[in-house]
C-alpha cells in the first residue's frame, strides 16, 4: 500500500511538473517536455513543443519534429525546427529537457539517446531554456540573464523572424544562411540557400547547395534597402537594417505593428517569400517572393523538364520523359525532374555502327547554359550527326550562334513566347530521343501535315468562293483579309476600304482625343466594332506602334480588346470592340447618361485596378498606362470597365524598375514625378488612378469647385476628402445624385486609398495589386496623411497641425 501511495504521488506530481512547463515559456532542470505539451511566449505569440507534418517515415511511422510555430496562428507554420535531419517516430518516449552538463537535448528514452543537443560550452545543469516573445529559444544561466549560452536565433532553418540576424559573425564563426526544406512535409535541409554573399559584396544571394549556382542577387545595400528587392523601398511594414563592421555583418529587419503576423522564409520552390497572416481571410498574404518568378530559379523543375511561368502547374516533362518521383512533385519539390521512358540507341547496343535515335524539335525555349559550342559544325544537318555521334550527348541547336550541344541531364529549359527570342538567351532546342518515341511523333506529324493540307485546300476553295460572293454582291459593306499580324494572336490587318465601308466614311463619331478620333461601325451588319483614326503621320505612327504593341498582345476582363488595325500609308487606324455604355465620364459628370448605382461605381473602380494590377505586374513587360482617366474607361453592355487608348503607354523591363521619359498625361491627374521631371514608375498610374477613385466616388471632377458654398467645401476637392476623413463626414463625399444610397463602409475604404494613391512621395503609395486586396477588403486601411503638395496647390490656410490629430495612425496597413 505505501509502494502504491508513492507511485501515485509521483505520477501527480509530474502532471503537476508538464503542466506548469506548459503554462510558462521556460524550461528548467527536472522539467520535461513530452506529448503535445508546449511552452508559450509570455506574449503568446510563439510556441515551442513537438509536432507532426503528417508525413510518413520509411517505416511508415508519423515523423515529428521538435520547433517553434506561430501559437496564434491556426494554420502550423513552423520557424525553426531542431531535428529537422532527425524525424522522431515515437512521441511517448521522446522529451525535450535540460541534460546533466546543461545543455537543452532531445532524448529518445526508449534506446537512451540523445536525438539533438543545444551543444553549448557548458558543464552544470544550472541552466535554463525560455521562448522569448520574439521566437528566439535561448539558454541561459539561470542565476543570469546576461549570460546566454546559445540561442536559435544563431542556427535558423528556413525563417528569419524580426530582430533575427542574417550574416556573419566573424568572432563564433557563425554563418547565418536560411535553406530550404525538402519538401512541404520533409523538413530536413533542402537544396536552396540565402546568405551573405561570401565574395565579401554586401549583399545576398541565393544558391543551388549541391552545385554551388547563384541564381539571385539582391544588389549591394546602398544605405536604404537592396536596388534589387524593390519591395523593400517604400513599405510602412518593417525597418531594415544592415550592419557591416570588423565583428560582424548582418541583415535584419523589425516589424512597425507588433500585433501583426510576418513571415520571411526560404521556401521549398526556390524563392525567398515574405507574407502576413490575415485574420480576415485566416490565411498567409504573399507581399513579395524573389526571385519574381518560379522558372528563374535555378533547375526548379529538375532535368529533362519545361518550365513556363504562364501555367498554373508550371514544370512539365518534355516528351519522351515522365516525371521521376510523383510523390515529391505532389509535396512540391520538383527538383528530381523526369526521366527518359526509352533508352537511347547508343546506351542500349554500342556495338551498332550507326545510332536508330531521333530528335525532337521543341519551339521557343530559353537554352540550359551548360552548352558547348562545335565551332566545326556550319549546318544544322552537321550539327545534328556531332550529337548523333557521342553517346553523352542529349540535345543540339542550331543558330546564329552556330552549333551548340547539350551532354546528360538538361536543366532550365524555359518555355517562352516566340517572339521574345534572341540570339543569346533561346531558340529551338532538338532533343534526342530513342526511334520509339519518335514513331509517334512521326505518326502525329504524318497526321498534322494530312490535316494542313486538307486545311488549305479548304481555306483556298473558301478564298475563291468567297471572292465570288464579293463580286456577285455589289450590296456587300467591306471585305477584309485575315492576315496575322501578331504571329498567332488572332489580329485581323483590314484593308482602309473595307473601314470605310464598316464606318459609314466615318460618319458616326463616338469622340475624339488628343491623338485620333474614334467612330463606330459594323462587321458583317451585325458586330459592332470601334474604329480609331489616329491623326498626324509622324506621332500618329509612333502612336500605332505603342497602342499595337501594348494591347495587341495581352487579354484580361477589364481591358479593351483589340481586334484589328490598318495601316495604309500614312493612315492609321486601330478596331476595338464596341463598348455600348461608352465612357466612364459620360456617366459621372453632368449630363443626360444614366446615374451609376453605388454598386456599379465600386464594381467599376475594383475593376479598372485589377486591369492596372495586371499591367504592373503580370504582362511579360510591366506596362504604364500614363493616362488614366474617365475618358479612357469605357464600359460594356453590363458596365464592366474596359481601360482603352494606350497610346501613351511605357514599358518596362523586368529588370527595370523605373524609367525617364517626356511628360505625358492629363492635368489633373498627372503625378508629381512628371511635374520634376525625375525618373517615374508604375506608381504615376496609381497617382492617376486616386484622382480616379475620388471621381467615381463624388461624381464630380476633381478640379471643380462648389460655387455656391462657403469653407471646406470650397477646397480642392481632394484636400476635402482628408479633411472629411479625418471629422468621420464621409456622407457628404459621396456623389448627391445617390441620395444616400451608398454602402458607407465602402465609400470610407474608397476614399481612404484614393487618399494613399494620391501622396507626394511614390514610395508612400499602395502598388495597384495591393489596391485591389484593399478594396476587396483583404487589408485594412490606416488614416491618410494629408498630401501636401495639393495642399499647397489649393492655398489652403489651415495649419497642418489641425490633421495630426490624437491616436491618428499614419500606418498603411492596420491589422
Amino acid at each position: 500500500m505505501p509502494i502504491l501511495l508513492c507511485n501515485l504521488i509521483g505520477f501527480l506530481l509530474s502532471l503537476h511538473i508538464l503542466a506548469c512547463c506548459a503554462a510558462m515559456s521556460t524550461i528548467s532542470p527536472g522539467q520535461a517536455l513530452v506529448g503535445s505539451n508546449k511552452i508559450v511566449s509570455s506574449n503568446g505569440k510563439f510556441a515551442l513543443g513537438f509536432f507532426q507534418t503528417g508525413s510518413k517515415s520509411s517505416n511508415n511511422a508519423l515523423n515529428c519534429y521538435l520547433g517553434i510555430w506561430y501559437n496564434k496562428v491556426p494554420k502550423l507554420t513552423p520557424v525553426w525546427v531542431a531535428n529537422g535531419d532527425s524525424p522522431l517516430t515515437d512521441l511517448t518516449s521522446s522529451e525535450l529537457a535540460i541534460s546533466d552538463d546543461g545543455n537543452l537535448v532531445i532524448l529518445n528514452k526508449a534506446i537512451n539517446s540523445t536525438i539533438w543537443s543545444t551543444q553549448a560550452k557548458t558543464t552544470t545543469n544550472n541552466t535554463i531554456a525560455i521562448l522569448l516573445n520574439s521566437g528566439n529559444l535561448i539558454l541561459q544561466k539561470s542565476n543570469s540573464s546576461d549570460d546566454v549560452l546559445w540561442q536559435s536565433f544563431d542556427y535558423p532553418t528556413d525563417t528569419l523572424l524580426p530582430g533575427a540576424k542574417l550574416g556573419w559573425d566573424s568572432i563564433t564563426g557563425l554563418n547565418r544562411r536560411l535553406v530550404s526544406r525538402k519538401n512541404s512535409i520533409d523538413l530536413a535541409p533542402g537544396r536552396y540557400c540565402e546568405e551573405l554573399d561570401p565574395s565579401g559584396a554586401n549583399q545576398f544571394i541565393i544558391t543551388l547547395l549541391n552545385l554551388s549556382i547563384a541564381y539571385w542577387f539582391s544588389g549591394v545595400w546602398n544605405g536604404q534597402n537592396f536596388p534589387l528587392v524593390p519591395d523593400m523601398s517604400g513599405t510602412l511594414l518593417f525597418n531594415f537594417t544592415f550592419v557591416g563592421t570588423d565583428q560582424e555583418k548582418y541583415f535584419t529587419y523589425t516589424s512597425l505593428d507588433d500585433t501583426m503576423v510576418a513571415h520571411h522564409v526560404m521556401d521549398v520552390s526556390g524563392q525567398v517569400q515574405a507574407s502576413i497572416w490575415l485574420e480576415s481571410s485566416q490565411d498567409w498574404l504573399l507581399i513579395y517572393a524573389q526571385p519574381r518568378t518560379q522558372c528563374k530559379v535555378f533547375a526548379a523543375c529538375g532535368p529533362f523538364t519545361v518550365c513556363n511561368d504562364n501555367e498554373l502547374v508550371f514544370c512539365k516533362c518534355m516528351k519522351g520523359f515522365s516525371i521521376r518521383s510523383p510523390k515529391d512533385w505532389e509535396l512540391d519539390d520538383r527538383t528530381g525532374g523526369c526521366m527518359r521512358n526509352d533508352a537511347l540507341d547508343c546506351v542500349r547496343n554500342k556495338s551498332t555502327e550507326s545510332s536508330t535515335d531521333k530528335f525532337y524539335s521543341i519551339p521557343c525555349v530559353g537554352l540550359p547554359h551548360n552548352a558547348y559550342n562545335i565551332e566545326a559544325a556550319n549546318s544544322a544537318a552537321e550539327c545534328e550527326i556531332v550529337c548523333l555521334s557521342n553517346c553523352s550527348c542529349t540535345a543540339y541547336s542550331y543558330g546564329h550562334g552556330g552549333c551548340l550541344v547539350w551532354h546528360n541531364d538538361l536543366f532550365n529549359v524555359k518555355q517562352q513566347q516566340c517572339s521574345d527570342m534572341t540570339d543569346y538567351n533561346g531558340g529551338t532546342l532538338h532533343l534526342r530521343l530513342a526511334a520509339k518515341e519518335e514513331q509517334g511523333q512521326n505518326i502525329s506529324v504524318r497526321g498534322t501535315m494530312i490535316a494542313i493540307s486538307l486545311g488549305v485546300t479548304f481555306a483556298i476553295l473558301f478564298s475563291l468562293a468567297l471572292l465570288l460572293m464579293i463580286c456577285w454582291n455589289k450590296r456587300k459593306r467591306y471585305s477584309f483579309t485575315l492576315v496575322d499580324a501578331q504571329g498567332g494572336s488572332g489580329i485581323i490587318a483590314f484593308r482602309y476600304t473595307s473601314l470605310q465601308h464598316a464606318t459609314k466614311n466615318f460618319t458616326e463619331k463616338l469622340g475624339e482625343g488628343g491623338f485620333g478620333s474614334v467612330f463606330k461601325g459594323f462587321l458583317h451588319d451585325s458586330t459592332a466594332i470601334a474604329v480609331k483614326r489616329l491623326h498626324g503621320v509622324h506621332q500618329g505612327e509612333k502612336q500605332f506602334r505603342a497602342e499595337v504593341r501594348s494591347i495587341g498582345v495581352i487579354q484580361h476582363i477589364n481591358l479593351i480588346k483589340l481586334l484589328g488595325f490598318c495601316s495604309s500609308s500614312n493612315r492609321k487606324l486601330l478596331v476595338y470592340e464596341y463598348m455600348p455604355n461608352r465612357s466612364l465620364d459620360i456617366h459621372l459628370f453632368p449630363g443626360d447618361a444614366e446615374t451609376l448605382s453605388w454598386n456599379t461605381r465600386y464594381k467599376i473602380a475594383l475593376g479598372v485596378a485589377r486591369g492596372l494590377a495586371y499591367l504592373h505586374e503580370s504582362c511579360r513587360d510591366c506596362i504604364i498606362h500614363c493616362d488614366v482617366k474617365p475618358q479612357n474607361i469605357l464600359l460594356d453592355e453590363s458596365f464592366i470597365p474596359k481601360i482603352a487608348d494606350f497610346g501613351m503607354a511605357k514599358f518596362l523591363g523586368r529588370d527595370f524598375s523605373q524609367a525617364l521619359t517626356t511628360m505625358r498625361g492629363t492635368i489633373g491627374y498627372l503625378a508629381p514625378e512628371w511635374i520634376n521631371g525625375v525618373a517615374i514608375t508604375p506608381k504615376v498610374d496609381v497617382y492617376s488612378y486616386g484622382m480616379l477613385l475620388l471621381e467615381i466616388v463624388s461624381g464630380r471632377r476633381n478640379s471643380q469647385r462648389r460655387c455656391n458654398s462657403i469653407g471646406d467645401d470650397d477646397a480642392y476637392f481632394p484636400v476635402q476628402v482628408v479633411r472629411k476623413l479625418i471629422v468621420g463626414d464621409v456622407g457628404s463625399l459621396v456623389d448627391h445624385k445617390l441620395h444616400g444610397d451608398v454602402n458607407l463602409m465602402e465609400a470610407e475604404r474608397s476614399c481612404k486609398v484614393a487618399c494613399w494613391c494620391i501622396q507626394d512621395n511614390e514610395a508612400d503609395r499602395p502598388t495597384m495589386g495591393k489596391v485591389v486586396q484593399i478594396l476587396e477588403g483583404l487589408i485594412e486601411l490606416g488614416m491618410p496623411p494629408m498630401p501636401r503638395l495639393l495642399e499647397a496647390i489649393a492655398g489652403g490656410s489651415q495649419s497642418s497641425q489641425t490633421f495630426k490629430l490624437e491616436g491618428l495612425s499614419q500606418s498603411f496597413y492596420q491589422q
